[in-house]
């Protein structure tokens, strides 16, 4: 359901000519929704890239050059998508799965990126501070039942 969600706010994106970030806490997690957004896409013109520590640091580089001519349309990755060596063509959403499982330094740069960028945020189970502040309207929500 959340990934479905992701993967067509993604193409819409892409569509209007904008990159996507896909954020995920976990190396393993980065491979599955890489393989996903993948797949989905192979019969589109929509190109995914994938930055993970099981990528070289000549693979990673060619990566990050490819995102910053625009020749990647979407972006998979771990906190390494936060650095500031990261640099995009053309940003335009940035998808973070399981916002909560991120540490202080990582949400820093996320809140950074709210003016330039839009956001979407998945999880499964939102914790208790999320649910607040969307209870409070200071956040949406939105529940795939």
């Amino acid at each position: 359901g959340k990934t479905e969600v992701a993967m067509r706010a993604a193409f819409m994106a892409v569509q209007s000519g904008k990159q996507v970030a896909v954020l995920v806490p976990t190396t393993l997690l980065a491979q599955q929704h890489y393989q996903n957004f993948a797949d989905r896409f192979a019969e589109w013109p929509v190109k995914v890239d994938v930055l993970s520590r099981f990528k070289s640091a000549k693979e990673t580089q060619l990566a990050l050059d490819r995102m910053l001519e625009g020749k990647t349309d979407i972006v998979v990755g771990t906190h390494k998508l936060l650095q500031k060596d990261v640099k995009f063509d053309h940003l335009g959403l940035l998808i973070i799965d399981e916002e909560h499982r991120f540490g202080v330094q990582q949400k820093e740069r996320i809140k950074s990126l709210r003016a330039e960028v839009d956001i979407l945020t998945l999880t499964a189970t939102p914790i208790p501070r999320t649910l607040n502040m969307a209870m409070a309207s200071i956040r949406d929500l939105s529940i795939i039942a």
